[in-house]
């Protein structure tokens, strides 16, 4: 009897389950249709994973599949609708004519658990992150940022980067460490106020972990671990992605303590120097959002940024300078006309080279490097083309239809410089091209990033011609998406060019 009073047990507990589990699943149905009535069209989502499956799936097939459902379309991040701009108009109504309102950041579990909410890039709107941002900007320009000073850097890495690049002339090799630390080195000699050198084993470690961060902040696993945050306490690749965290923590924070051991109030060498400047200064001030794990956090970030997407774009640069010799051709013949082989590039020199210019533009546009933009999230309820959009709800920027819209394109969907040119061969620049976002979280190296990019290129266009080891393919084209967009892994063959040519 008692083993019969058990299967029924059994059974009463196993059809309760099952009962409550398809009324949960009716509910969640239920919850997403009433949602999906009162917010712009979109793919049809899921019980709690939302459209998430979908985009791992093929996130650039993805991507370029939301302008069909319209200017606005609406994606779900798991149980949560996000919204998505599609085009450079709706983009500015939202993010520049009504900025207060569109200008948040969410608290995204992983990234809270990872910064704990300081910083700049991701720190949510509000009063800590108009100081941090603020002073941040601030100190860039005193250091040099957009002037002749951080110039002068960018063309001396380049002449560290050039024979770098050509240490295995004729021979394959991946050209992304050597672009990744001659890029970072800008923004290391304004924050940190020191280059690395490219055999640098501990910077070359750094940059490795940096790039794993990157990859796998943004793939499944972690946009599960944002559904269920409880993640953290148990085993699993996020505990190595927390661990990479706290060893670049750990990086910048022995930077900051030699530096507070060396500082000179009279005489500032970077930015660490003026933070801790600005953390004495604001100690009587109850208001004060300076202390280190804000410095430690605006470092990162500095770090991050001022890193990651240029070098990305270089490096998605050489693979379509491959693709199509003649445009590489064409703008070694510019350069070569213009500079000859041994006069480096400076700024004033864009207007002689508009071809390079729109190449190093088209770059930028083709690269993508953040497809859907960084996420913003409204800090107060907000209309937009007739919908109601709730305080907290999540906006993307569409930057990959944005960037390839046909009503403000030549050559929408191929790679060709001049998009970037007039019928009589002038630099020119569409109101689409947004790969620095906009509006008041615009990127705030988009001088830095600008320069680097013309400077770079166009040094190694002076001195090397790019091509594919033999019988090697071209990546695939959409390549890896996570918080950014990056090539898969490829290596190139440098050619040393010179006067005898």
């Amino acid at each position: 009897m008692w083993t019969t009073l058990m299967k029924l047990d059994l059974a009463s507990v196993g059809l309760a389950l099952s009962l409550g589990f398809i009324f949960v699943v009716l509910f969640e149905m239920f919850r997403i249709h009433s949602y999906r009535g009162k917010t712009p069209p979109g793919p049809r989502p899921l019980p709690f994973v939302g459209t998430i499956p979908q985009f791992v799936k093929n996130p650039m097939e993805f991507i370029r599949s939301l302008p069909r459902y319209g200017d606005m379309a609406t994606v779900y991040l798991g149980r949560k609708p996000a919204i998505i701009l599609n085009t450079v108009e709706l983009a500015k109504e939202a993010m520049v004519q009504n900025a207060s309102s569109f200008s948040g950041r969410p608290a995204l579990p992983l990234l809270m658990w990872l910064t704990e909410g300081y910083g700049i890039l991701m720190a949510t709107y509000g009063h800590s992150w108009r100081q941090q941002r603020r002073f941040a900007l601030h100190t860039l320009r005193n250091f040099g940022l957009g002037k002749k000073s951080v110039e002068k850097l960018v063309t001396e890495e380049s002449s560290y980067l050039v024979p770098e690049m050509l240490k295995l002339e004729g021979m394959p090799f991946d050209p992304h460490h050597a672009i990744q630390n001659a890029v970072s080195n800008i923004i290391c000699s304004i924050v940190f106020g020191d280059r690395f050198d490219y055999d640098d084993k501990r910077f070359a470690y750094l940059l490795e972990i940096l790039k794993e961060n990157i990859i796998q902040a943004g793939c499944f696993l972690f946009q599960v671990f944002n559904l269920l945050p409880i993640m953290k306490h148990f085993p699993g690749p996020h505990q190595k992605l927390y661990q990479n965290t706290e060893e670049l923590k750990a990086f910048i924070r022995d930077a900051i303590k030699t530096h507070r051991e060396t500082l000179d109030p009279d005489s500032p060498r970077d930015f660490i120097d003026a933070y801790l400047l600005e953390m004495e200064k604001q100690k009587s001030n109850e208001d004060s959002t300076f202390h280190e794990d804000n410095m430690v956090m605006s470092v990162s970030d500095l770090f991050l940024a001022g890193t990651d997407t240029s070098a990305t774009t270089v490096r998605w640069g050489l693979i379509y300078l491959i693709e199509n010799p003649d445009v590489q051709e064409r703008c070694h013949e510019e350069i070569i006309q213009v500079l000859g082989y041994d006069r480096l590039p400076s700024m004033d020199d864009r207007d002689k080279l508009p071809y390079t210019y729109a190449t190093v533009h088209e770059f930028q546009r083709c690269a993508n490097t953040v497809p859907s933009g960084v996420i913003h999230e409204t800090t107060q309820p907000a209309q937009l083309r007739g919908y109601d959009i709730p305080k907290g709800t999540m906006i993307f920027a569409n930057l990959t239809a944005i960037l390839t819209d046909k009503e403000h394109w030549k050559y929408p969907d191929t790679f060709n410089p001049e998009n970037f040119l007039d019928d009589n061969g002038h630099f020119f620049k569409p109101e689409s091209f947004l790969p620095f976002s906009l509006g008041p979280r615009v990127c705030p190296g988009e001088s830095l990033a600008k320069m680097e990019l013309f400077l770079f290129i166009t040094s190694l266009l002076q001195r090397i011609r790019f091509s594919w080891p033999p019988g090697a393919k071209c990546p695939d084209m959409n390549g890896i998406v996570s918080l950014t967009r990056s090539p898969e892994p490829f290596d190139v063959i440098c050619h040393s060019r010179g006067s005898k040519e």
